[in-house]
Parts: C-alpha cells; sequence; structure tokens
C-alpha cells in the first residue's frame, strides 16, 4: 500500500512540476488546530453503545463512536474541524491499546480542481488527519496516510451536497475494506 501511495504521489509531484496548479488557498495556514489542550486525549468510554462482553467489535458498531469513520472538511481546506475532536480521540484511545492495529487514512476530495490539486489536497487532508492522531499520541507506525483525490467519490453529482461528501478523509482500518 505504501508504494502504491508513494507511486500516485511521486506522480502527482511530476505532474504537477508540469503544469501551474492552482492556487493554494491553505498555504501558511496550519494543518490542524492542535494546541496544547487539545493534544491530550478525551476521555472516551470505548464501551459506549457496544457489548464488548458479547464479543461485538467497536469498530463495527453502529452505536459506537469508533463506527465513525469520516473527517469532513471544507471547500478547498485541510483544516481538521474541532467537530471531529471526540471521534479522532475514541480512534487514538483505540489504537493506543491496540497496537497492533494500523490505521489508514485515505484523503479524498471533491472533482473541482485538476487532478493533480485534488491528489496534493487529499494527501493534505490525510496528513492533517494523521498529525492530529500523532499528537494525541498514535506512533508513526500505527498511521499511514494516502490520497485518493477524487477517484473515489461517496456520491455522484454536482451539487454542493454531493461535493461536501465527497470532500472527507477516511479512516480503514489495516484488513478491512472502505465504507
Amino acid at each position: 500500500m505504501k508504494k502504491v501511495a508513494l507511486s500516485v504521489l511521486m506522480t502527482a509531484l511530476l505532474a504537477a512540476c508540469s503544469s501551474t496548479p492552482p492556487a493554494d488557498p491553505n498555504a501558511g495556514k496550519t494543518t490542524a488546530p492542535v494546541t496544547g489542550s487539545e493534544t491530550k486525549p478525551a476521555t472516551v468510554d470505548l464501551t459506549q453503545g457496544s457489548d464488548l462482553n458479547k464479543g461485538n467489535n467497536p469498530l463495527t458498531d453502529p452505536n459506537n463512536i469508533l463506527s465513525q469513520r469520516r473527517v469532513y472538511f471544507d471547500f478547498d481546506s485541510f483544516v481538521v474541524k474541532s467537530d471531529y475532536q471526540a471521534q479522532l480521540a475514541a480512534h487514538a484511545k483505540y489504537l493506543l491499546a491496540n497496537k497492533d492495529a494500523k490505521l489508514i487514512i485515505q484523503g479524498n476530495t471533491d472533482d473541482r480542481g485538476t487532478a493533480e490539486y485534488n491528489l496534493a489536497l487529499g494527501q493534505k487532508r490525510a496528513e492533517a488527519t494523521k498529525k492530529v492522531l500523532a499528537a494525541l499520541g498514535v506512533p508513526e507506525s500505527q498511521l499511514e496516510s494516502v490520497s485518493f483525490g477524487e477517484e473515489k467519490p461517496l456520491e455522484q453529482g454536482q451539487t454542493e451536497a454531493a461535493w461536501s461528501r465527497n470532500r472527507n478523509a477516511n479512516l480503514v482500518y489495516k484488513g478491512e475494506s472502505a465504507q
């Protein structure tokens, strides 16, 4: 997976050198709203809504916060909104408790912009999400980021609703298929 991601990234970088990408409206902005008080893992009950004693998987239990796997972004932004702090804190706590678990963060964009720009923006979204998890103490060895750009839309269409659903970072644990 890393080789594929690296290959896609290198292709995007080479393609970006041959054309003029649109101006990055996020230039100079921080990638994630990480401050001293936000870097501490929140107290999250991983058993909330699940029944671990019966063998239910908290990652797939729809009543558990760990089943929430998408971080949505504003148009042309790669800033992780505070709305997702509890969700990411829960995933960080899960990863810290399960050292063998590995998380692939897939950055996605809507279909506006060039393919090169969307690959770069998707990577920035994946990296911003990864930085939040790393700030919560998750080792880099458990995290991988990859960009799909506009290639894996959740929703087809040229509406703001479709575009907003497609601007996300998807959290996929190794061994799972993307939702």
